[in-house]
C-alpha cells in the first residue's frame, strides 16, 4: 500500500459514479428478494431501472428513526436483514434499543480505511478504547485494525488508571476512542509519572472533537483523525492529512436531502445525511441518519477524489411541541410543496406564555396577500395550529439545515 488505501479512493468522480450506479440495481434486487422489509417496500419497483441519482431519488426514505418500532414488530432487525441471524459473527445493541447485525465478511464495517487515512499500518499496536460491551464501537474498529493487520489491546471505556499503566508497558503507537477519554488517559498518565509518549496517532468519534481538546492533543504530539459513521451503516467519511472536511467512504452513495423531504439539497446546503450500502448481509437503501451536514465543494489537496462533507452539523429531527401538539419537519415541507415554494423555515416563540408559529418562505416575488392567506390554511390543516406567513428574500434564511426553529424563551 502507498499514500492511499487503495486505487479506488483517487480514481476519477465520473468513474466511481459510474461504477456505483452500475451495481446499484443488483443490490436492490438483493434486498428486495432477501429481505421482507424491502421486498414490501420496493413491491412496485423495478430495480434494473434504479441506475441513477434521479432514479435513487424517487425511492422511499427508511429512517434511523423507525428502527426501533420496526425491530418490536418484527425481531430482532425489523425484517430488514438479508442474511438470517444465524448467519451472522456477531449481533450488537445500540441506543433504543436497536440491534445491529454484524457479518463475517474482514472489515464489515469498512474502518480501515479511515485508519489507513490516519497512519494505521500493519505491525502498529494500538489500543482500542471504544466500548465491547454489547454497542458497536469497539468491533467496528477492531475488525478494521485487524484487516490492516495491527495488534489490538481490547481497552474498553473507564478504568484511566489501568489505560494509563497499559500504554506505559505495552507501548501502542496508536488510540481509537472518544477524544475525550485519550486526553483523561493521558492526564492520568501525567498524574501517574508514567509514559504516553508512544501513542502518535489517533482516530476518534462518537462525540465531537472540541477545538481545547484537539489542541492537548496537538501538544502532545499526537496527530487526531475524526471519523464519522453510525452503528447501522459502519463508516461513512473519515479525515485525512489535508484537515479539510471528511472524505465519505469509497462503497456508499451519499445523498444530502431536505430534512421533512427525500429532495436532494444543492452543494454546500446544508441537509440531512442519507445513505445507501452495498451491505449484503444488511442493504439499507436510502436510509436517513437523522444527521445535518453539507458537502464541500472541490476535491480533497490528499489526494483522494470523492466527495467531502463538512462532518456534524447537527440533528434533522427538529419535532416540536406547540401548544400540546407535536410539529413535524415533514408537514412544513408539504405546506411548501402545495403552494410550489422552496425553502422556509417554521419560526416558534411565545409572548407572554403563548406560543405562535412564523413560517418565513424564500420567495423573490413581490409579497402576496393571497398566497399568504392560502399558506396560512394550510398550515392550520396539516397542523391543527395557527401560523402567519412572512416572505423573506432568497438566501435569507441561514444554511443550517433547520426546517423548524424554537425560538421560545423562558426566563
Amino acid at each position: 500500500m502507498g499514500a492511499h488505501f487503495d486505487a479506488l479512493e483517487t480514481r476519477s468522480p465520473e468513474s466511481r459514479e459510474s461504477d456505483l450506479f452500475a451495481r446499484l440495481p443488483a443490490q436492490l434486487a438483493h434486498a428486495k428478494s432477501a429481505a421482507p422489509f424491502y421486498h414490501r417496500l420496493l413491491a412496485d419497483v423495478d430495480p434494473a431501472q434504479v441506475s441513477s441519482r434521479a432514479a435513487l431519488a424517487r425511492l422511499p426514505v427508511t429512517r434511523k428513526s423507525e428502527l426501533a418500532a420496526l425491530q418490536r414488530e418484527a425481531a430482532p432487525f425489523g425484517g430488514l436483514n438479508a442474511t438470517p441471524a444465524s448467519g451472522l459473527a456477531r449481533i450488537l445493541v445500540s441506543a433504543g434499543p436497536i440491534y445491529d447485525p454484524e457479518g463475517r465478511r474482514p472489515d464489515f464495517w469498512r474502518t480501515a480505511r479511515a485508519l489507513f487515512a490516519a497512519g494505521f499500518r500493519a505491525g502498529d499496536v494500538v489500543l482500542n478504547c471504544f466500548s465491547y460491551h454489547l454497542t458497536p464501537a469497539g468491533s467496528m474498529f477492531e475488525t478494521g485494525l485487524h484487516h490492516l493487520g495491527c495488534a489490538v489491546i481490547p481497552g474498553g471505556v473507564g478504568q484511566t488508571e489501568m489505560q494509563a499503566r497499559v500504554i506505559a508497558d505495552l507501548s501502542p503507537a496508536g488510540y481509537v476512542g472518544t477524544p475525550s477519554f485519550l486526553k483523561l488517559i493521558v492526564e492520568k498518565a501525567d498524574e501517574l509519572g508514567l509514559g504516553s509518549a508512544c501513542v502518535r496517532r489517533a482516530v476518534v468519534s462518537g462525540e465531537a472533537l472540541m477545538p481545547a481538546v484537539r489542541d492537548f492533543l496537538a501538544q502532545r504530539r499526537i496527530a487526531t483523525y475524526q471519523s464519522y459513521g453510525t452503528a447501522d451503516l459502519g463508516l461513512i467519511a473519515y479525515e485525512t492529512d489535508a484537515r479539510e472536511g471528511l472524505v465519505v467512504s469509497e462503497d456508499v452513495i451519499l445523498e444530502i436531502l431536505r430534512p421533512g423531504t427525500g429532495d436532494p439539497v444543492p452543494e454546500g446546503e446544508v441537509g440531512e445525511v442519507v445513505i445507501t450500502t452495498f451491505n449484503a448481509d444488511y442493504p439499507l437503501l436510502r436510509f436517513a441518519t437523522g444527521d445535518l451536514s453539507a458537502v464541500l465543494a472541490g476535491r480533497s489537496p490528499c489526494g483522494r477524489t470523492n466527495v467531502r462533507i463538512k462532518g456534524w452539523l447537527g440533528r434533522a429531527d427538529q419535532t416540536t411541541k406547540v401548544r400540546g401538539l407535536f410539529v413535524h419537519p415533514h408537514q412544513v415541507a408539504e405546506v411548501l410543496r402545495r403552494h410550489g415554494l422552496g425553502r422556509g423555515r417554521l419560526v416558534v416563540g411565545n409572548t407572554a406564555g403563548a406560543d405562535h408559529m412564523v413560517l418565513r418562505v424564500e420567495r423573490a416575488a413581490p409579497a402576496d396577500d393571497a398566497l399568504a392567506t392560502a399558506i396560512e390554511t394550510s398550515l392550520r390543516d396539516l397542523m391543527k395550529l395557527r401560523g402567519t406567513v412572512q416572505f423573506v428574500a432568497p438566501g435569507t434564511l441561514p444554511n443550517d439545515g433547520k426546517v423548524i426553529e424554537d425560538a421560545r424563551t423562558y426566563s
